[in-house]
């Protein structure tokens, strides 16, 4: 991930509502969850929905794909792992075992 998708990625987390529609995609796991089931779990409109999840998909943080009448969002792991990385890559000032227990967390979160 470059300065400029991390800059986009960062900027569409930067809303409380797209924020938690990564947390809840995150914890769905690769299955996803279809639009309307998404509304219905965080409580927002369709209509306002709909526009944070476009901004969510062109950052690369999530992704979705038709099914027959609705289309299934899931989490881009692609793109989170890419945005940790951008985070991660000059870690510790070129000693990256400095930075072994956060990631070692991060993969036993999983």
């Amino acid at each position: 991930m470059d300065e400029m998708e991390a800059i986009a990625a960062f900027a569409a987390l930067g809303q409380p509502t797209r924020l938690a529609v990564l947390r809840l995609l995150i914890q769905t796991g690769p299955d996803g969850m279809a639009a309307g089931e998404i509304a219905a779990a965080l409580d927002v409109r369709q209509n306002t929905l709909s526009t944070n999840l476009t901004i969510l998909s062109q950052a690369g943080l999530i992704r979705g794909e038709r099914h027959g009448r609705s289309i299934r969002y899931a989490v881009d792991m692609e793109g989170v792992r890419g945005l940790i990385s951008f985070l991660l890559e000059d870690c510790c000032k070129g000693r990256p075992e400095l930075c072994r227990p956060l990631l070692d967390q991060i993969a036993c979160a999983c």
